[in-house]
């Protein structure tokens, strides 16, 4: 997004913003719960003798291993009509790296077939490296456009809340490739602080807010723009040396030579990272679009919407997602793997999983029974009420098929081998329904009229909108 868009987000904003009027003190209004309401819900629950037996269960055990419904589990097998993946799964260790390792691991299944290996991984630290570094730059440029506001405006409050975090998005990932390329992971091999972030990340935020507060007070005096660009570029250079310190300092050429699984050895020489990527990126990024299901009242279908201020590099791709109905989401996504390639997408994977079945079911667990009540909401409404929000990124490798509908989905996650199935994850189709948001799909494959759609200025959501909420990871 480039800065003139950045500057017509945030105008698009001002009504966005809380003023001090607005915000009111309930305490004299609000009715507090009296006695007798509580001794009633204790009578209530007294009185019902199946209470008593829920919680002698619950206060003993973890819900989920009293709840977990048998019938589910034994109805699903480990076998799809359609499965691509033959290689090892990866690990993001303690990091919010999901979308980027998804990228990755979609674009190294075109790798591992060009090269012919058993096994292949890009060096998920060299583009963890990038992200930091062009987010600096990208919050910083928000502060320089937003220096008019206050402090304690909710928009400035949002950008320094949420800076640095780990997550993010295809199209930022995307951004990221065509900018600096990509490196196999032994040019640029993990460091302590690439898989395990939070400290990096907390020293990196201290002094890229501390340029922040400068170019704001800079700003207050009087300086032109001129002097607000020349502390940002000194705290770039803190920032970049910052980063190199933690997690290597990122090649500019590097030495790539293999051994294929028939045991041939090849050798490509030197390289940059771009010509790596232009060698082994083997489908066009650039052709691949961001479908979303978002069923609230308030998102219209067929249209295209975007988040202000949710990117990474300045002058890079622009988030933009297709609001389309989930049956067109899965039909796509089935087209696609059974076409032979993988599908990166985007969920709320902390509903309804087992970790040690590698399962995500929606009717996994009886949680109904435990509590005596009934959850109804809807996905809209989980949405709306902040329930429910896309949070992790993985990637389809296979699909089981009946006819022509999809029963369950293979997924290779990033939480390494010794989650799920060796790594691999099972999702069934009801779940999909229920908490997939979003796949990235070549442009081709949709109708002529949803390609036009795609052409249209797309409806700005608010920076905390729940859509937003995968690029919000720590």
């Amino acid at each position: 997004m480039k800065l003139l868009k950045l500057s017509t987000v945030f105008l698009a904003l001002f009504i966005c913003s809380v003023s001090p009027a607005e915000i009111k003190d309930l305490s004299e209004s609000a009715q507090p719960v009296s006695a007798k309401e509580l001794a009633r819900m204790e009578k209530d629950f007294n009185a019902d003798p199946t209470n008593r037996l829920r919680q002698n269960a619950l206060t003993k055990d973890h819900i989920d291993n009293l709840t977990r419904n048998y019938k589910v589990v034994t109805s699903i097998d480990n076998t799809f009509s359609h499965k691509i993946d033959d290689w090892e799964v990866t690990n993001q260790k303690h990091s919010g790296r999901c979308w980027m390792f998804a990228g990755m691991n979609f674009l190294r299944a075109g790798a591992i077939k060009k090269m012919n290996i058993e096994n292949f991984e890009f060096s998920q630290s060299y583009v963890f490296f990038w992200d930091k570094f062009e987010r600096s730059n990208y919050l910083l440029e928000a502060i320089i456009d937003t220096a008019d506001r206050p402090d304690g405006d909710r928009v400035i409050d949002f950008l320094l809340s949420t800076s640095l975090g780990d997550g993010g998005q295809w199209n930022m990932f995307v951004s990221l490739v065509k900018k600096h390329g990509l490196v196999p992971k032994s040019a640029m091999p993990e460091s302590f602080s690439s898989s395990n972030s939070r400290k990096m990340n907390l020293m990196l935020r201290k002094k890229l807010h501390e340029g922040a507060m400068n170019i704001r007070k800079l700003h207050a005096n009087g300086a032109d723009i001129k002097k607000l660009r020349q502390v940002k570029k000194e705290t770039l250079t803190v920032i970049y040396r910052m980063l190199c310190i933690h997690m290597g300092t990122p090649p500019e050429k590097f030495i790539w030579q293999w051994r294929d699984k028939d045991n041939n050895f090849h050798r490509d020489g030197e390289m940059t990272p771009k010509q790596f990527a232009e060698k082994y990126v083997t489908v066009d990024i650039d052709e691949y679009v961001c479908l979303v299901n978002d069923p609230r009242e308030t998102s219209p279908m067929n249209r295209t919407m975007t988040i202000a201020y949710l990117g990474n590099v300045v002058g890079g791709d622009q988030i933009i997602y297709l609001n389309v109905d989930i049956s067109l989401i899965k039909e796509l996504a089935m087209k696609t793997i059974m076409d032979g390639e993988p599908v990166w997408f985007g969920c709320d994977s902390g509903k309804k999983i087992s970790g040690e079945l590698g399962l995500w079911d929606d009717q996994l667990y009886d949680y109904e029974s435990a509590y005596g009540t009934d959850f109804p909401m809807t996905k809209a409404q989980r949405m709306v009420y902040h329930i429910s929000q896309m949070v992790h990124a993985m990637v389809f490798t296979g699909v089981d098929v009946l006819g022509s509908k999809p029963r369950k989905w293979r997924v290779e996650n990033s939480w390494s081998e010794k989650k799920g199935l060796d790594g691999f994850y099972i999702l069934t189709d009801k779940w999909f329904d229920e908490y997939v948001f979003e796949v990235a799909i070549k442009k081709s494959m949709l109708s002529e009229k949803l390609q036009n759609a795609l052409k249209e200025k797309p409806i700005i959501l608010p920076p905390w909108d729940p859509m937003g909420a995968l690029a919000l990871a720590k």
